[in-house]
């Protein structure tokens, strides 16, 4: 047993350690902090919870305020836009060398994603054809990986693998068209200086990436205090400056994989036959050798992955949760049912998010296979595809998000914040219940 297990911060630390490295702990998370959300709306301390979301932050410059917004703003513009950023590395990731960098492999998902797209949009419309509410449209076309992915895995081996990369590419592909509907349906009034002047830095990034220049401070620099501020004062929305940022990070490696093992080889030999101080520090020699490996391991690592895997945890375990509890806070104890009822919002949401779903995932994914388009990875059947098309109705977080975008009127959020519930927590408990009476998806031990 080593010293660092003989620690007492080790025995803290290791549950700590592994929640974090479970795949439904990110759900989980999501989760209480959406029902802390749902208690503290509800509860003797609702006012100073909503009151406390309103309060201003900013800077004052030459005695003028300057980024002075709301803490619920800079939650939805500024956290989030680090949560986009994620999933700009995670496109660019599958794009270059995942379930998206094959064309053939990749047919099938991305046209039910596709499907999982338009028919919640199209149900969502024909419930809702006027003008003043017409613009939810975009609320129930996405879902929620965190929680999707949550469940799935609450099932084990029940699931084949397949089907946990088929929920993972349509979920990604649905991100890449939740951006897209974000930047050119919900942007306001663009400033065409601040947006010409943030392409500017965002083309410094390109070609620092051309360049050769790996250093992620320096892309933070330029993506915060450049791409990110600018695009936010241009109009558009902040979070599609992060995902066209994180396109910009370099995806490529400075030393080739064998040249690197070569390198680690020597390196270790090095080490080995170096002479120890027993002593608990290293002696100048080897720190020396540990200096050299530390640059190889980061010479060897892509910035974009090195990015991803820290950040992830973050964005994870800090960021959706505070999204959550800053937005999933609906009062019900007050709530007028005819007021509620005076629009379809709530039933265009739910509907497309349930219905739509499933028939776009389901239907498109059968029409693909009948016209020899693309055909059903091996595991999978018609069953657990109802089973997953379901689960991605859960469109708790984005679909949250885009509820901000789409209304000003706070009935008309309400409206779309219970229809989102609703669906997400019945399409979870279906996904789950046809996933797990499917005795064909287990796995052979």
């Amino acid at each position: 047993m080593t010293e660092q297990k003989k620690a007492p911060i080790y025995k803290i630390l290791l549950p700590i350690y592994k929640f974090i490295q479970e795949e439904k702990s990110g759900g989980l998370v999501l989760g209480i902090a959406a029902v802390l959300a749902f208690i503290l709306a509800n509860s003797p301390w609702s006012q100073h919870y909503f009151e406390f979301f309103q309060q201003k932050l900013g800077l004052i410059i030459n005695g003028k305020p300057f980024l002075n917004l709301s803490i619920h703003h800079w939650i939805n513009d500024g956290l989030m836009s680090i949560f986009f950023f994620v999933v700009g590395l995670e496109l660019k990731r599958e794009i270059v060398a995942g379930e998206l960098s094959n064309v053939r492999k990749s047919m099938l998902p991305i046209i039910a994603a596709l499907g999982g797209m338009f028919f919640p949009a199209m149900i969502y419309f024909i419930f809702n054809p006027g003008a003043e509410v017409s613009s939810g449209w975009g609320i129930p076309m996405a879902t929620d990986i965190a929680f999707a992915l949550g469940v799935l895995y609450l099932l084990g081996d029940k699931i084949p693998l397949s089907l946990k990369v088929f929920l993972t590419a349509i979920a990604i592909v649905d991100d890449l068209g939740a951006v897209l509907v974000i930047a050119f349906f919900y942007t306001s009034d663009i400033s065409t200086l601040n947006l010409g002047i943030g392409l500017l830095f965002l083309l410094l990034m390109f070609l620092s990436n051309r360049l050769g220049v790996r250093n992620i401070v320096f892309y933070a620099i330029l993506k915060i205090g450049g791409v990110w501020t600018l695009f936010l004062l241009s109009g558009v929305h902040a979070t599609i400056a992060a995902v066209l940022a994180a396109f910009m990070i370099p995806a490529d490696v400075k030393i080739k994989e064998d040249v690197f093992n070569a390198r680690l080889k020597k390196n270790l030999i090095q080490f080995k036959n170096a002479d120890p101080n027993h002593l608990p520090i290293v002696t100048d020699e080897q720190l020396k050798i540990i200096d050299r490996m530390s640059r190889d391991n980061k010479k060897a690592t892509p910035p974009l992955q090195r990015l991803e895997h820290t950040m992830h945890p973050f964005v994870t375990f800090l960021i959706i949760p505070i999204f959550a509890l800053a937005n999933a806070g609906i009062t019900v104890l007050d709530m007028n049912m005819k007021s509620l009822l005076e629009t379809n919002v709530a039933v265009g949401v739910a509907l497309g998010l349930l219905i739509g779903k499933v028939i776009g995932i389901v239907g498109l994914t059968w029409l693909s296979i009948k016209l020899k388009i693309a055909s059903l990875p091996q595991g999978m059947n018609y069953k657990n595809l109802l089973g997953v098309a379901l689960l991605a109705s859960i469109g708790f977080t984005m679909s949250l998000f885009i509820t901000q975008l789409a209304f000003d009127h706070e009935q008309y959020q309400m409206q779309a914040k219970i229809g989102i519930f609703v669906a997400s927590i019945i399409g979870g408990i279906l996904g789950y219940i046809v996933l797990n009476k499917n005795p064909s998806t287990a796995r052979k031990k």
